[in-house]
Parts: C-alpha cells; structure tokens; sequence
C-alpha cells in the first residue's frame, strides 16, 4: 500500500463499505447527537448575541430585561416555524430548497448563496468567539497568540470532518454537556441567589422605562429595545441547521428532527434570557480582553471558597470556547450539503456534490475550511465584526424561507384544515426576520454590514455565470445524442446474441450511460478500427454523490439503473453481430473503481484495448477546465503505469 494512502487512513480513516446494508443506521444521528452536532450552533450564540445585545443598550440597561423577553420569544417562534419546515420538507428543508420550491429558483439561489457566506461565518465567528472565551482567562500577554489558536481550530475541524459526521460530533460529546451543565447551573444560582431583587429589578425596569420616554418620547424608548434587540440577532442564528442536517438524522428523520429542534430552543431561549437577566442581578460593566459572560462568572464565584471558585470559572469558561468549536460544527456539516445541492442543481461545480470514500462532501469541507481560514485572517478574529456580517446573512435565507411558507400555505387554504395556524406561525416569523435584517442592514451598513452584501451578491452572480454554461453545455449534449449515427455499423441488425470469440481482440469502452457520448465513443472505436475488435465489454461505475446517498433504495435504484445502461449497449452490439458483455461497480470514485475491474478484464480476454471518449468544446476556456470532470485522462495515467492500453477518443460538442 503506498505511503501516501496509509497517511490518509491515519488521518482520515479507512474507506466505508457501501455494501453494507446497515451503513446509513451507522452514520446517521439520534436527536440527543444531532442537538449536540448541529444544535450547538444555536446554543452557541449565547456567548456572544446577548452580550452584544446588552452592550448596546448602554446606560440604559434595565431595559435588558425586555429584550431578553423577545430574545426567547423569539426563538422559540422561529423554531416552531422551521419544525414547519421540517414536516414539509422530511427529506431536508433549508433555506435554499425552501426558496427554490416554494418560490422560485432563482431567489433559492440568492438564499443558497447567503447559506453559503453565513456557514462559513459561522465557522469563522465559532472559532474567534471559543478563541475569545479561552484567552478570558489567560494572562494578558498570551492575548496575541489568539489569533493562531483560531486558526489551528479551523484546521483541526477542518481534518475531523473529513472523517466522517459521527466521527466529527460523537467525541465532542463531553464537551456539550459540561457546557450545558456549568450554563444551567450559573444561571439557576443567579436567579436563586438574587430573588429577594427581583421586584427591585422590575421596579429599577419600570422606572427606567419610564425615564428613558421622558428623554426621548415612546417611540425613542421602542428604538432602543428594538436596537439592542436587533443588534443581538447573532442570538438566533443557527437554528436554521436542524432542517438543513435532515440527511444526516436518524430514522424517522422528521420526529429526529422536530425533537431535535425542541432540545435546540428551549435550551438556547433558556440560556439567552437567563444570561440577560443575569447580566442585571450583578449589575456588570464591559471590561476589556474579557467577554462579558467571564466577567459574570468572575462575579458570581469570587466569594466561594478556594478553588471552587477559580475551578468553576475555568471550566465554564473553557466549555464556551469548547462549544463554540463544536459550534463550528454545523459550518462543516450543512454548508457542505447546501454546497451540494446548488451543484446538483448546476448553480455551482459539479465536483462539490461529489463524496470521498468516507462517505463525506470534502471538497464541501476543504472550501468551508479554506474560506473560513481566509476570514479569520482578514478580520483577524474579531467577534464584533464577525457578528455583524454573521448576522445579516443567515436573515436572508430566514426571511426568504419565511415568506415561501407563508405562500405554500395560502395556496393549500382549501386543502389544509390546519393553514390558519401554521400561515400565522410563518407570518410571524416573516415579520421578525424581515424586521430584524432591516435594522441590522441599515445599523451596520457602514461598519462592515455593506462587505456581506457585496460578497453574497458576488457569489450570487458567479451562481449564475455557473449555470448558464451548464445550460449552454446541456444543449450541445442534447444535439450530440440526436446525432449518433448507427449507420456506421457495418453489420444489419438484427442478428441477434453472438458467441465469444476467445481469440478476437477485445475493445473495453468507458460508459457512464446509455447516452450520446457513451455511444459516439463506440461508433468512433469501430469507425477507426473497422473489424479490428470483436468483443466489446462495456464498464460502468454508477457514482454515489449528494444526490443519491439518501437511503438503501437510492443506492438499488442506482445499480438498476446502471444494469439498465449496460443491457442496452449489449443489446445493441448483439444486434449488429458483435460480442459484448457488460461490467459495473458502485462507488464514490470512478478512477478508484475503473482500477479495481482492470485486472479481471485483462486476465479473461486477451488483445484488450481500453477506450474513453472526452468532450472537446467548441473552445477550451478555464471555466471548461473548473465545471467539467477531465476523467478519463486521470484513468489513462494509472494504466499507463500499469502498461495497459488506453486511448482516448475526442468528442466534439
């Protein structure tokens, strides 16, 4: 085995078995697993949306306690609008398929796009926010080392989840739970210790309410919660990567993930409101190099013994910069699958819907990772930035999911008993979200909002440039199927099955289909070779992508299908004289697969000759060389060192 190949299986892991009937069971997520892998996204943004949050209500912080009361309304309305969104849509309902179904698929593109961007800040702001966490408790001087701390976590994620989802989540089990844990119990001993201030808060509330109308006017004093309450919008991002990770959920994926959702709000409306309200029983103040969660902590254990006091500061502390690395999570785990889906719609390259052997989108995985990278150096991990550009993203794809169920269900009125309820949930949602994006949009424009607008509408318009050479290039396909010409076959038809002729040459034709240029290649091998070849063997590898690897059914239909192909071709070689057999394989890669049938084939015929066709384009342009797979030239290489025959036959189109 090569060096490089036995490095890989170190470090990612060995192939998986597609034969095996129970993989999708092995792979897949219980609700509990699933809350931690993708709903730590969502609990996540408690260390930083309600800080943001309450940091932008300056001295006017009493009112905190109203805008933590919408923070967990809202929540909770957004995740009883995407459990909406999860029985509509039981095979995998994000904000993408949700637009592209139900209102077109352009503006599915344009929330694709805006997934894309917002999963890569989630990365991005996961890993700055757990760097920011960490560092709280460290000596000032190591505060410059927390910039490649970042970055070494978004390569550390980046290898894990080339590995697998289970593999990925499962380890970072212990991680949630301490955090879970340490979170519920602060916020229960903040509460229980500070009851006795509770009227004093609602007084200390009501007055500053009243004050702050004076000052300003009622509509003053609704501009400032409404502010606060926008500019901690980074509190509701996430929920959306329950619907997205549907594929990955264990069976019954809806109820999986309608449960999922349920441990994902409750904890995270939980978590934001108490830390709010917290914020107030201890009266705290922004303190430099230190979130603002550290310094309620700080707070809240300085006068308990020694080491209770430190050690539960240090564990809290690290289980937030855990969980925001676990939050990252769910950049790795939907944005690759969201990548997917736009390439298997032709909105972006095909190669991204493609899966490695671990049954993983890593090319998805390498370009989040590469992405994030990238932002994590050019914003330098800063959480205040990140936050702002995090946050107007992911409200794009809200409000465009929002509003395409809000249409689905005014068009089902008559057929729907229960349309009333579900049009009010979504409208609700469709007014929070638009009113949230606006504000922050407008708030944030120039302090960075305007970079994620310009970066979604560029990704947006390469969406576009991607898909128009898809159709230009489905439209020549087309034309070369309707141009075989079976008249170049010098035998009548009809002839029926033909014996094997074991001392005839043999001609082995590359397939991936009963389609023009499977057939142009043949016609092209016996319009050079003439009765040269005798037997013809057709291979085939049926290619397991995104779009397939869904179920057990989805991987039989495929190998029916392929079976399908092959028979056709073999039919129609025997018609016209020939010998022809067929040969296939399933995988999730055709070079790899093509090697693993070469030596049968050698060793049963002799006089073998390999053949593959290639589509030549009108003109060779770099966006040829991006969109489209050059296979067959990859194959040729490995039988060249083989010392097998292999030639490759030019289609034009």
């Amino acid at each position: 085995m090569p060096f490089l190949k036995i490095l890989k299986n170190l470090v990612i892991g060995k192939e998986k078995d597609l034969q095996d009937r129970n993989i999708f069971r092995h792979l897949s997520l219980i609700a509990f697993f699933a809350w931690v892998g993708l709903g730590a996204d969502g609990l996540s943004s408690s260390c930083y949306g309600p800080e943001e949050a309450f940091i932008a209500l300056g001295e006017h912080k009493y009112l905190g306690i109203f805008v933590a009361i919408l923070a967990a309304m809202t929540v909770l309305l957004i995740s009883a609008s995407y459990s909406q969104i999860i029985e509509l849509f039981p095979t995998g309902g994000g904000g993408y398929l949700v637009a592209s179904k139900l209102l077109n698929p352009n503006l599915g593109m344009i929330s694709g796009c805006a997934l894309l961007i917002d999963y890569v800040l989630t990365i991005a702001i996961s890993i700055a926010s757990g760097a920011d966490a960490l560092f709280s408790i460290l000596p000032q001087q190591f505060i410059p080392y927390r910039f490649y701390f970042a970055l070494f976590g978004v390569f550390l994620l980046m290898f894990m989840n080339m590995r697998g989802v289970k593999e990925s989540v499962v380890p970072l089990t212990p991680i949630f739970l301490t955090f879970v844990v340490t979170h519920l119990f602060a916020i229960a001993y903040s509460l229980i210790t500070h009851l006795g201030r509770i009227p004093e808060i609602t007084t200390a509330s009501l007055a500053e309410m009243g004050v702050t109308q004076s000052e300003v006017g009622f509509w003053g004093l609704i501009f400032i919660i409404l502010r606060a309450y926008s500019l901690g919008a980074g509190t509701f991002t996430g929920i959306e990567a329950v619907s997205n990770g549907l594929p990955i959920l264990r069976e019954p994926k809806v109820e999986t993930g309608k449960r999922t959702m349920q441990y994902m709000s409750f904890s995270l409306a939980f978590t934001v409101a108490g830390l709010m309200i917290s914020y107030l029983f201890f009266n705290l103040e922004h303190q430099p190099g230190k979130t603002l969660n550290a310094v309620l902590f700080e707070n809240m254990s300085h006068v308990w013994p020694d080491p209770w006091g430190p050690l539960f500061v240090l564990v809290t502390l690290v289980s937030e910069a855990m969980l925001l690395f676990v939050a990252a999570q769910a950049g790795f785990l939907d944005g690759p699958r969201v990548l997917a889906n736009m390439a298997l719609d032709r909105w972006m390259p095909s190669r991204f819907s493609s899966l490695s052997d671990r049954l993983v989108t890593q090319n998805g995985v390498v370009l989040m990772g590469t992405a994030a990278l990238i932002t994590v150096c050019l914003t330098h991990g800063s959480v205040h930035l990140l936050v702002v550009l995090y946050s107007i993203n992911v409200f794009i794809t809200f409000c465009l999911s929002q509003a395409g169920m809000v249409r689905h269900w005014w068009e089902v009125r008559e057929k729907e008993k229960r349309w009333i309820k579900k049009i009010f949930i979504n409208g609700l949602g469709l007014m929070a979200t638009t009113f949230i994006l606006c504000s922050v949009t407008i708030l944030k424009f120039h302090d960075g909002g305007w970079i994620t607008l310009v970066i979604t509408a560029s990704l947006a318009f390469l969406a576009f440039t991607i898909k128009r050479h898809y159709k230009d290039t489905l439209k020549m396909l087309k034309r070369l199927n309707s141009l075989v010409d079976v008249s170049l076959l010098p035998v009548e038809h009809g002839l029926g099955p033909v014996e094997f002729d074991p001392q005839a040459k043999t001609a082995v034709i590359l397939v991936n289909g009963y389609n023009g240029l499977g057939l142009h290649t043949l016609m092209a091998v016996i319009k050079n070779f003439g009765k040269e070849f005798r037997n013809f063997i057709f291979v085939q590898v049926g290619v397991i992508d995104a779009g397939n690897f869904k179920g057990r059914e989805e991987i039989d239909r495929l190998e029916a299908l392929v079976k399908k192909d092959l028979d056709r071709y073999i039919k129609f070689m025997n018609n016209n004289g020939y010998y022809a057999e067929g040969i296939s394989s399933i995988g999730t890669e055709v070079v790899e697969e093509v090697e693993s049938l070469v030596q049968s084939v050698v060793d049963r015929y002799s006089g073998v000759v390999f053949f593959g066709g290639q589509l030549v384009f009108p003109k060779e342009t770099l966006i040829n060389r991006l969109l489209h797979n050059y296979t067959v030239f990859a194959i040729q290489r490995r039988f060249y060192q083989k010392g097998i025959p292999f030639i490759i036959l030019p289609i034009r189109v």
